[in-house]
């Protein structure tokens, strides 16, 4: 976990803190195993292209090279995409970005959140698994990890989860940069 300078004096921020970066990160280590299993399938299918001899049967041959090959090339890049979730929010935006290269992005204006809420316990069960993901009925996440994690109401009625560590943390971030909704004059 990453200390921040709110989490110093929980409940008290100077203006100063106003423009202050949140940063906070998830990491999933046992999607290690799966890109250990995706790098065997394809060191498999590099193997058998090189070592068969290729005499008889090469269109089984090739579609098994070819299958191993592909497999192995997406469980590799599938796992090594969603093995770490970073979450940074400054004055303006929240940006979630996937793996070492960053893909998938996401960024979020904050004038288009309505709120920000604790989840304590976000599972890639309810969500269908790891990676970035969409539920019709609960909205769209970014789930790397099972635990806490924060989930953010959109102006257009959509939710959006990202599983983060001291996502408690991040949730008094954005409120305090949200900009409070003006009350309809009473007639």
């Amino acid at each position: 976990m990453r200390e921040h300078a709110a989490d110093k004096h929980p409940g008290r921020r100077s203006s100063a803190h106003a423009s202050d970066i949140w940063t906070g990160r998830a990491r999933n280590r046992v999607q290690w195993l799966l890109a250990l299993g995706g790098f065997a399938c394809l060191a498999l299918g590099i193997e058998l292209a090189v070592v068969s001899s290729w005499t008889g049967a090469v269109a089984a041959l090739a579609m098994s090279v070819i299958g191993l090959i592909a497999a192995g090339l997406l469980i590799l890049f599938g796992t090594l995409a969603f093995l770490h979730v970073s979450v940074k929010v400054d004055k303006e935006h929240l940006e979630v970005r996937c793996g070492h290269v960053g893909l998938p992005r996401r960024r979020i204006p904050l004038a288009d959140v309505v709120d920000a809420d604790f989840a304590p316990s976000v599972t890639p069960r309810q969500w269908g698994g790891w990676g970035y993901r969409w539920r019709p009925e609960i909205g769209m996440a970014v789930v790397v990890r099972r635990g806490e994690g924060l989930v953010l109401s959109l102006g257009d009625g959509r939710k959006f989860t990202v599983t983060v560590d001291d996502a408690e943390s991040a949730v008094r971030h954005i409120r305090d940069r949200l900009t409070p909704k003006k009350a309809k004059p009473r007639i």
